[in-house]
């Protein structure tokens, strides 16, 4: 695909594949769930044209990486412990940082753990997620949004895999990544269902083609989602092992981007924090906030092109 070369790397103990294209400084972009680098197939062509090295791996439990097999492998510190180790494969002493969904998350864990890695941060779609010493982060949402709130339901070991697998794989990804709409998922009690898009047609929306769809389930056909998964389950666990960051600033610049229909944005109480004042407090070197008109959750790939002008118009003033 238009240049992309693949590679697998040994990284912190498991081997990861990735996707890169370019030279220069690096930019490392980093997918969410339930994706794989090719999330950001369109990113990878344009800064790579554009005097940068891009890489994208299929991070730990997802496509052509490893997938170790015991939930807690799956901590903060492992997938942080993977990215610092990708870096320095790749003889880099900063990277730009551009991250999606958990991907994003990561992304803070990166910029909270080792900022001298991070010359600046375009995070899409989840912000800062700040420590709350008081209540654990599943325990959190739950009493917000009760039992069926689809991070609750991830929780325990193998029973979203077998509801997944009642749908299919293909159902499962089409239904995720074809959603526009805001607000908390809530799934069906006791079953996959209708999912996250319940308003689910036939006809893919024009930015996702049949060969993207193709690609992802002939990968999560071969691995499952327990890996991915398991990045949920460590929820609370992270809280935990994060107990000594707690009221940590985020110095890092950053560029923050979500759509006005994500589902992230729109619940959570995401809108107060970012626009009140709170997020800027958390991360003082927030630069920007956009809010895309009309855009839902998977903005990297729904407008491409002017994700790609916001990150080459970011990073190039470094």
């Amino acid at each position: 695909m238009e240049g992309i070369k693949h590679r697998t790397v040994e990284v912190n103990g498991i081997k990861m594949h990735i996707a890169e294209k370019g030279e220069g400084p690096v930019v490392l972009f980093l997918h969410g769930f339930p994706e794989l680098w090719h999330s950001w197939h369109h990113q990878i062509v344009a800064l790579g044209s554009l005097g940068y090295h891009a890489v994208a791996p299929d991070l730990r439990g997802y496509g052509d990486t490893e997938a170790p097999a015991s939930t807690s492998s799956y901590t903060c510190f492992h997938i942080v412990g993977d990215l610092v180790a990708l870096i320095d494969s790749l003889g880099a002493q900063q990277v730009f940082l551009v991250a999606h969904d958990w991907g994003a998350i990561i992304g803070w864990y990166l910029c909270m753990f080792r900022p001298d890695k991070v010359k600046a941060y375009v995070c899409l779609s989840v912000p800062f997620l700040h420590r709350n010493p008081n209540v654990r982060t599943v325990d959190g949402m739950r009493a917000m949004y009760g039992d069926d709130y689809y991070i609750c339901r991830f929780q325990k070991p193998g029973e979203m895999e077998a509801q997944m697998a009642e749908v299919g794989t293909e159902y499962v990804l089409k239904n995720i990544l074809t959603t526009c709409k805001p607000g908390p998922p809530i799934l069906p009690h006791g079953e996959y269902g209708t999912g996250f898009n319940p308003d689910m047609t036939d006809t893919l929306p024009s930015w996702l083609t049949q060969d993207d769809l193709a690609y992802y389930v002939s990968k999560f056909e071969k691995t499952g989602f327990t890996g991915p998964l398991n990045y949920y389950r460590n929820l609370n666990l992270n809280w935990e092992l994060t107990a000594s960051w707690t009221g940590v600033q985020i110095k890092v610049p950053v560029k923050f981007i979500t759509g006005e229909l994500d589902s992230v944005y729109t619940s959570l109480n995401m809108k107060e924090y970012i626009h009140g004042g709170s997020f800027k407090q958390d991360v003082p070197n927030l630069e920007e906030v956009i809010v895309q008109k009309g855009v839902a959750h998977f903005n990297n790939q729904e407008v491409a092109q002017e994700i790609n002008r916001h990150i080459y118009d970011f990073i190039k003033k470094f």
